[in-house]
């Protein structure tokens, strides 16, 4: 019998996904949400999985634990392995400029998104995209790569692609206040952090306003300095490198 394991949803925590607690318990499957390690490892090894797969979970499974999937363990990544291993894959492709990214299925090792990689597929990045047009993209790339390799996966003949970490990048978490803008770094830059953090992410945000959406222009400051200003209804700011930028959505902090 399947066996779900996933996280309890959190009240007080904006969901913009569904819940797959509320699946799981809807189609009677047997869930565990945030199971003491002991409790997990404990239940995966009398399970006897044949195989173990990761979909975006938060913690990172010992090796103890994997080795019980006879044909192996499997996490699905977002990005293109190497390329940003680690957390928040998809926010730190978007900040630093990338026009691709993408998922990968892989083999799970003790070090985080290094074992080998069985298959992958890109996605494009728009110059004005958001985090989550390029996260809907990505939950179709997953699915189709998911549905291909499946059947190999059940007979237990993976074909496995080298994951070259030499040639890869990692990155940590990310936290709501890195959401904050620097308005002496360039246009581009901060267009591409308000995209990265755009809702249903923490947003960025000034002393003063919460902005959410921004647009490149070719106006260049006349004598400002850098930061945001208003002309009549619409917002704009001066930037680090004397380029101005539309801002969008605005909301002003109380």
């Amino acid at each position: 019998m399947p066996l779900v394991v996933t996280h309890q949803d959190d009240p007080n925590e904006s969901r913009w996904y569904a819940s797959l607690f509320d699946f799981s318990t809807k189609e009677k499957l047997r869930v565990l949400a945030d199971p003491d390690p002991a409790v997990l490892e404990r239940t995966v090894a009398q399970a006897q999985p044949d195989l173990i797969f990761s979909f975006y979970y938060r913690s990172m499974l010992p090796m103890s634990l994997l080795r019980h999937a006879r044909l192996g363990a499997f996490n699905m990544h977002g990005s293109l392995l190497p390329k940003y291993r680690g957390r928040a894959p998809l926010n730190w492709a978007i900040l630093k400029g990338e026009r691709e990214t993408g998922v990968t299925l892989h083999e799970m090792v003790e070090k985080p998104d290094a074992g080998r990689i069985v298959d992958q597929q890109a996605v494009p990045i728009g110059p004005d995209d958001t985090a989550l047009e390029v996260f809907h993209r990505m939950t179709d790339a997953a699915e189709a790569v998911l549905k291909r390799n499946l059947p190999s996966l059940v007979k237990g003949e993976p074909r496995f692609k080298p994951n070259d970490l030499s040639r890869g990048s990692y990155y940590g978490r990310r936290r709501p206040d890195d959401g904050r803008i620097d308005w002496s770094k360039s246009a581009q830059e901060i267009h591409n952090l308000v995209r990265a953090v755009a809702p249903p992410f923490p947003g960025a945000f000034c002393d003063r306003l919460e902005i959410h959406r921004t647009q490149l222009t070719q106006r260049r400051a006349a004598g400002r300095q850098p930061g945001p200003y208003r002309e009549g209804a619409e917002w704009f700011a001066v930037c680090g490198d004397g380029k101005v930028l539309r801002l969008l959505q605005v909301t002003e902090r109380k």
